[in-house]
């Protein structure tokens, strides 16, 4: 089977918006419900909370980003040879975002001119249209197709309809998202959509001084409490609720014994919040916590552990200068 020729298309695999509005409004009577109350991060980003994490990663404490940036640059050579890029592939980019990094192996890719289509997957169907229209102009005979969709809805498209060998990208250690057995189960099940010959490359955030880590998600220009409490500001937006942003604080600290970097939202007070939507009003004790967010930190062990447990074998591991980040390439096995 040969490569599509077609340029910039995009296939939205995504329920529309109504059905997303109704699942920040589930996840937000879920979340604050409960005790200990909780938020989803994956709600993080509306249009707001994307351009403050655009702010975020240029930011001189937090690390995760650049130390990712100087592996996938200086290393995009050997990485790519390790995956093999002689007969033609498919570049699969899971949260592709803006495509940042992702960019270093693009331009490599091209320069060799090797026979690869760049695909994609975000749930944002906006950045995707922005990541397309940049592309077009970097390189306009670069092959693209861009899927609006879930990770593994992604990935069962492309089994269904494109049924190349694939790199799968999945950077920015965003699989220190989920806590350990959820990472386990998410590489698991993403073990089961590739075949024999496909690999993953996956970003991880290692473990590492935990001051270093702790000023990465508490910057001292406030640009992370920001992106936390946006996420109240979008629901005040979205489901008509009266959260007062003034009388919540961000905060977040390492756990050394799980490895576990955690963000909450602490109410500064006693209050009350009405949430229209839901027509629900919450209590709020004084100085009680919203969890919104883990960013697991990674030993090389518990991936190499994790990764044989799911079927996987670890090929590379690729590092930054101080170690303190890893893209590993695994290959099923």
């Amino acid at each position: 089977m040969t490569l599509p020729t077609t340029q910039n298309t995009l296939h939205h695999l995504l329920p529309q918006a109504p059905t997303h509005e109704n699942s920040l409004a589930q996840d937000v009577m879920q979340g604050l419900s409960q005790s200990p109350k909780k938020l989803s991060s994956k709600f993080f980003y509306d249009a707001k909370g994307s351009q403050l994490f655009q702010q975020i990663m240029q930011l001189p404490e937090y690390y995760l980003t650049k130390l990712e940036h100087q592996i996938l640059d200086r290393q995009r050579k050997e990485i790519l040879f390790a995956f093999g890029t002689q007969t033609p592939f498919q570049l699969v980019d899971l949260g592709a975002g803006d495509a940042y990094k992702t960019k270093l192996l693009l331009a490599e890719l091209v320069a060799t001119q090797a026979q690869v289509q760049y695909v994609p997957v975000d749930i944002s169907e906006d950045q995707l249209n922005l990541l397309l229209e940049d592309l077009h102009h970097r390189w306009p005979h670069l092959p693209v197709t861009a899927l609006a969709a879930e990770y593994f809805q992604g990935l069962e498209w492309l089994n269904l309809h494109l049924r190349q060998r694939k790199l799968v990208l999945f950077l920015g250690s965003n699989i220190g998202n989920f806590d350990l057995p959820e990472a386990k189960e998410f590489l698991c099940t993403l073990r089961q959509s590739l075949h024999p010959h496909d690999a993953l490359l996956v970003g991880l955030d290692l473990r590492k001084d935990p001051e270093k880590m702790r000023r990465a998600y508490a910057d001292a220009a406030g640009v992370t409490s920001a992106f936390n409490l946006n996420l109240l500001h979008r629901i005040n937006k979205e489901l008509k609720a009266n959260f007062d942003l003034d009388q919540f604080q961000h905060f977040a600290e390492y756990d050394p014994l799980e490895g576990t970097m955690r963000s909450f939202l602490i109410s500064k007070t006693a209050q009350e919040v009405t949430i229209e939507a839901l027509d629900q009003t919450f209590q709020f004790e004084a100085w009680e916590a919203i969890h919104t967010e883990n960013s697991y930190k990674f030993s090389l062990r518990q991936v190499e552990e994790m990764a044989r447990d799911c079927g996987f074998q670890v090929q590379d591991v690729f590092t930054d200068t101080s170690h303190g980040f890893a893209d590993v390439l695994l290959r099923p096995v």
